[in-house]
């Protein structure tokens, strides 16, 4: 089924791990939340690396170097090398770099992520408006970045240096609930000077090319709990997207996704990768739509959910049901009888 006509989730007769070859997987959210590995993740991802399965780690957050990242995972129980970890200050110190001489100075707006990713470019991180920088880099620099970081950005967008940002996620998962991302901080700079960044990290362009050209990737499924970020990064470079409901996707937000925000597969979590997807067919008649031993319809305003078995053919049948009535559009109907049914 093409990415633009998505009107159901997909089927898969193989495992995930046995139909792709790399797995693209987000951090916060699919592996880990507040630093600690959600549940079945580790051994989610040793079964699909004995399967053949490459994993690599694809995250916006640009605060941790990728050697960093990648101690954290091995801790966790998964071992990992740096070149498995592909991150937005690689992206955007990649755009950088095509942009500005080599050895320019970069305003730093962010971690140590962005630092690293900036040398590893040629490119020299300065921390002052005042020091003749040639860009600005801004990017997630944690809960402790001082308030004065984005005056010292204000003061040089204001004498014309161009502005970068590794993402504009708006949220962050951590382990006491959501907390702001980087897409917060960088409204504030925006408010303060009208000024408009150029974005490097998911779902543009910059962060699907690095992904490619540091993998090597030939058939590639992103794995991620985001809609606007991970799965429809994956809509924007035309590949494939398993999603998992361990961060801060919920059932109602699946059912109104508009097409670019709709993944080939959803599931509970990592486990997903293991194991086959269900076919979701049509009930013949205009009936709905069943998955599993559930059967899903639009009817009088609202989405009708009728069966029993696991919760997540249940799900499946809704969203063949919510974006079938959409089409190209946001389904309106209302789910939530449907969904307190699923214990969703």
């Amino acid at each position: 089924m093409s990415q633009l006509s998505r009107t159901r989730p997909g089927a898969s007769a193989k495992a995930l791990s046995e139909a792709y070859d790399t797995a693209l997987l987000d951090l916060d959210g699919v592996v880990y939340a507040g630093g600690e590995a959600i549940a079945y993740a580790v051994d989610s991802l040793l079964a699909a690396r004995a399967d053949g399965m490459r994993l690599a780690y694809v995250t916006n957050n640009a605060l941790r170097t990728p050697e960093a990242v990648a101690e954290h995972i091995t801790e966790l129980g998964v071992e990992t090398a740096a070149a498995d970890v592909i991150n937005s200050a690689q992206a955007v110190a990649r755009l950088i770099s095509e942009e500005v001489p080599a050895g320019s100075r970069v305003l730093v707006i962010g971690g140590e992520g962005l630092r690293v990713a900036l040398r590893e470019r040629g490119l020299v991180p300065v921390e002052s408006a005042d020091d003749d920088p040639a860009a600005v880099v801004q990017g997630y620099g944690g809960p402790e970045l001082p308030w004065g970081r984005f005056a010292e950005a204000c003061y040089a967008i204001a004498r014309g240096v161009p502005w970068f940002a590794s993402n504009t996620d708006l949220t962050i998962p951590s382990a006491r609930g959501i907390a702001p991302g980087n897409g917060a901080a960088v409204e504030v700079v925006r408010i303060a000077t009208g000024a408009e960044p150029r974005v490097a990290g998911k779902p543009l362009p910059p962060m699907h090319r690095e992904t490619v050209l540091r993998t090597g990737a030939r058939r590639p499924l992103v794995v991620g709990d985001r809609l606007d970020t991970d799965i429809e990064g994956a809509f924007n470079g035309g590949v494939d997207s398993l999603l998992v409901l361990t961060g801060v996707t919920d059932g109602a937000l699946l059912l109104a996704a508009p097409p670019e925000h709709r993944p080939t597969y959803v599931d509970a979590d990592l486990r997903g990768m293991l194991t086959g997807q269900p076919e979701v067919g049509a009930v013949p008649g205009g009936g709905g739509f069943r998955c599993g031993g559930w059967t899903a319809v639009a009817r009088a305003g609202a989405l009708v959910l009728e069966g029993e078995g696991d919760a997540m053919d249940g799900l499946r049948a809704l969203c063949a049901a919510a974006w079938s009535d959409a089409g190209d559009g946001v389904c309106g109907l209302d789910a939530g009888e449907a969904l307190a049914g699923l214990g969703l």
